[in-house]
């Protein structure tokens, strides 16, 4: 029997195997592959995130809402930093609640105030507290990576997942904020994860346009930048039961989207109301004097969405941020203002080179692949939006607005192993290593990350600021550093943080208190403070030469 004659009986034969079977059939060995690599890739991230966390002191962010986390333990309601939802400050509380700091709830001072007197002058340990009210943050960006993971294996397969995946992990920006008791990573993740559900739901809504909505009210309850993305998923989620139900004629599916649309509006709405009812049972909100009178489209807006008065308030406070005029500093210029291209500007700075090139190709294989294309919309129309968002706002101080671009275009650059040529699978498997390799040298500094174009993170000072490169974090390394290598030189310190100095053992004095020819031994100031130095300040740098550096977010001058 010829070859071909014997291959159309096995065709014949109900349960035969073809060549055909035998050669794509996985060996057992695969099938243990794909979750070993994933937990690796995992546990490595959990490594050098809780490596992070234990050798950073507070950022400037952090204590206020690891503070109001525990206010909400201690059922004080909205009291302190109303500006954010809760629901990501009661994620924090769970680790909060673990490290059962004292809580001094007569306190009555500013917002400013409130963290540093609870990490310094409570009694609490601040490492301690600190590491616990980061962990859950830091679950929770593993939890996303996995959804990173299932998002692209859904749509290229195992290797594409696996792609995805490693790319996130060794993400400088992902692993800085999501080893911070933050907002940022959160956001972006529940965003991501309520795209993927809608993604789902082409197969099942009925299953996953609950649960869609339920992961955009928690990104809603947790910052409020999460707003631009609801137009864009209210939209993606008609398209999913359109496409569902696409052997019904029009009369049947179009009930069926709108009633698509509410679904996930009243599920994401359900959550914004928990999250403040589980923080301020009686709605009581904020307190009047804490919110602006915002007139014209803005109040009008914050007034009719259907949310907790507190929400809205909210809202108008964050309105008042955007008119307030910032200072930025961007490649060696101090401005005043916003610039509309600072975002993209800091991106090509901070992300890595070979992400920023497997972004740009998987973009591409989404719209040029015929099989991919439906799934082009669930991943760049939300990224493209919420960027062009993100840069009309105008605090210009890090990339961290950004984080929801490491993970849908992670999850795009996936995507590129769906093209099947062996030097796409050479290509990708190279850029792959290459972002590993370069996350891997930056370790364990994070946040001051910029990639090989840039001169890496030690000449990121020179081109950014803020929680680009330096927001505080380094305020434990320096006192280390000092008592190891400066044990008995004069400390002049200009610290740009929440940090308290004094509590890790540094006693410095302020060199822009006394006449510059005063200030002799050791000058020690924070990168943001050097890159945006005037004034007292700037004629101290000016006459110093710089001999140490602390985590490429501090200069050591001597004077």
């Amino acid at each position: 029997m010829m070859a071909s004659e014997q291959q159309t009986v096995l065709d014949a034969v109900p349960g035969s195997r073809t060549r055909d079977d035998e050669v794509r059939r996985p060996r057992p060995v695969r099938r243990w592959l794909v979750p070993l690599l994933v937990a690796v890739l995992l546990a490595q991230m959990a490594a050098v995130m809780a490596t992070t966390a234990v050798q950073q002191t507070p950022t400037i962010d952090e204590p206020v809402y690891v503070a109001t986390a525990a206010e909400y333990l201690h059922g004080q309601g909205i009291r302190h930093n109303p500006e954010h939802p809760p629901l990501g400050k009661l994620v924090i509380a769970v680790g909060v609640a673990i490290a059962d700091p004292h809580v001094d709830t007569a306190f009555d001072g500013p917002q400013i105030d409130l963290g540093p007197h609870l990490l310094y002058e409570s009694g609490n340990d601040p490492w301690r507290l600190m590491f616990w009210a980061r962990l859950p943050v830091m679950v929770l960006t593993l939890l996303f990576g996995l959804v990173v993971f299932a998002f692209a294996r859904e749509l290229a397969g195992r290797a594409a997942g696996v792609a995805a995946l490693a790319l996130y992990a060794f993400s400088p920006d992902v692993v800085a904020h999501g080893s911070l008791a933050t907002l940022d990573v959160p956001m972006a993740g529940f965003l991501l994860t309520s795209a993927w559900l809608l993604w789902r739901a082409r197969a099942r809504p009925r299953l996953h346009l609950p649960l869609a909505g339920l992961a955009l009210g928690a990104a809603l309850a947790t910052k409020m930048s999460a707003l631009p993305a609801v137009p864009v998923l209210l939209g993606l989620a008609a398209f999913s039961v359109w496409t569902a139900d696409r052997g019904a004629g029009t009369r049947r599916r179009v009930p069926r989207v709108l009633a698509a649309a509410a679904v996930l509006t009243l599920a994401a709405v359900a959550v914004v109301w928990v999250s403040y009812l589980v923080v301020d049972p009686r709605l009581r909100g904020v307190a009047p004097d804490q919110v602006p009178v915002v007139r014209g489209l803005r109040g009008t807006l914050a007034g009719l969405l259907p949310f907790p008065p507190a929400y809205a308030d909210g809202m108008r406070i964050q309105f008042r941020f955007e008119n307030h005029p910032w200072e930025g500093f961007l490649f060696g210029r101090v401005y005043t203002g916003h610039l509309w291209y600072y975002l993209p500007a800091a991106l090509l700075v901070k992300t890595p080179l070979g992400l920023l090139a497997l972004w740009a190709a998987g973009a591409v294989v989404l719209v040029a692949v015929r099989r991919l294309r439906p799934a082009a919309p669930y991943l760049l129309v939300p990224a493209a939006v919420l960027l062009a968002s993100a840069m009309t706002g105008s605090r210009d101080f890090g990339t961290r607005y950004t984080l929801f671009l490491p993970m849908f275009l992670t999850v795009a650059a996936g995507c590129v192993l769906a093209v099947r040529r062996r030097w796409a699978t050479v290509l990708t498997g190279a850029l792959v290593l290459f972002v590993a390799v370069s996350s891997v040298r930056t370790f364990p500094y994070y946040l001051p990350y910029s990639n090989e174009a840039f001169g890496g993170p030690a000449r990121t000072h020179l081109r950014l600021h803020d929680s680009n490169v330096d927001w505080g974090q380094d305020l434990g390394r320096l006192a280390d550093h000092l008592r190891e290598r400066y044990p008995d030189e004069r400390i002049w310190l200009v610290y740009k943080g929440s940090g308290l100095p004094a509590s890790y053992g540094i006693e410095a004095a302020d060199p822009r208190e006394v006449p510059v020819d005063e200030v002799h031994g050791l000058l020690v100031v924070s990168d943001s403070s050097v890159a945006k130095a005037k004034g007292r300040l700037a004629e101290l740098i000016d006459s110093s030469r710089p001999v140490d550096e602390v985590g490429h977010s501090i200069t050591i001058y001597r004077r």
